[in-house]
């Protein structure tokens, strides 16, 4: 029972890191090189603990990181429940195969996420991202392996604790 609890605080406390770490400032040119962090974050918990995070996660996990981006409302919230349908229809799958290959299945699913993205900005009117930007899925697709790692680590630890 208290395991359950502390997992679910792990949770939601990476995911509210998450979308601190798109708040960060970076230099003009790095910003567009930014990984999505929520996505990568959500993603790994799609694959681990599946009963704990789905669509209504991703949508509320992506309506915060709009209001606090100041971005289009529902822009990242819609783009995280795309990410996230995929990854839990392919999650059997995705699950077993070894880190190199989630890291190209992540690639593919940031891609799809930045066609997306380009594809909402077109409709609302506004500026498409810059060129550089479609180079960001690569950047989260090389941290996949460490995000896993990190959050897997922080998992076992928590196993390990409990008596």
């Amino acid at each position: 029972m208290m395991r359950a609890g502390w997992q679910r605080w792990v949770c939601y406390l990476s995911l509210a890191l998450s979308v601190l770490l798109l708040l960060l400032p970076l230099p003009d040119a790095l910003r567009p090189l930014r990984p999505w962090w929520p996505a990568l974050v959500l993603l790994y918990w799609v694959l681990e603990a599946p009963d704990r995070v789905g669509l209504g996660t991703a949508f509320v996990t992506g309506l915060a990181a709009d209001v606090l981006a100041g971005a289009l409302l529902g822009d990242q919230a819609l783009r995280l429940l795309v990410v996230v349908f995929l990854a839990q229809r392919f999650r059997a799958r995705l699950r077993f195969f070894p880190i190199p290959q989630q890291s190209a299945a992540v690639l593919l699913l940031l891609l799809n996420d930045s066609l997306l993205r380009w594809l909402i900005r077109a409709f609302a009117g506004m500026s498409p991202p810059p060129p550089l930007a479609w180079m960001a899925p690569l950047v989260g697709a090389a941290l996949w392996p460490f995000v896993f790692l990190l959050l897997d680590a922080s998992r076992a630890r928590l196993r390990a604790r409990e008596p």
